[in-house]
């Protein structure tokens, strides 16, 4: 199982060159086995960048996320136990979103794809996958 950060999300989905070799490589073979997974808060994150004007859209939020699950992506949504987790993660920057996308994947278990750099600084021993390599 893989969970990947909101802008590795935005990356596989214009095929951005910004994603590493290997990483495409494990994202591919994810979604070839139905692993590939994406926090629910990254739709409210892409929903904030699109209305700062900072990133585009062809489709509605709405049917960008259609696209993306018919593609094989799928959601893991916010409970609980993941917020609570969030909230106590120890030396762990204020942004609510990586907060809740880093308890996501230790709640899970999950391999974690990010080049968020404090992000992997603070994950430096759990199951992180660079996605820029």
């Amino acid at each position: 199982m893989i969970v990947i950060d909101t802008h590795v999300l935005i990356w596989l989905s214009e095929g951005s060159t910004n994603l590493g070799f290997k990483t495409r490589a494990l994202l591919d073979e994810a979604i070839k086995n139905n692993l590939l997974y994406v926090s629910a808060i990254s739709f409210w994150e892409i929903g904030m960048l699109f209305s700062k004007n900072r990133i585009e859209l062809n489709l509605s939020l709405l049917e960008y996320k259609k696209s993306l699950f018919r593609s094989g992506l799928k959601e893991l949504p916010l409970n609980s136990d993941i917020a609570i987790q969030a909230a106590e993660l120890e030396g762990f920057h204020g942004d609510p979103a990586d907060r809740i996308i880093t308890a996501t994947m230790l709640h899970t278990g999950a391999l974690l794809c990010t080049a968020d750099k404090g992000i992997l600084s603070w994950c430096s021993n759990s199951n992180t996958q660079d996605a820029r390599k």
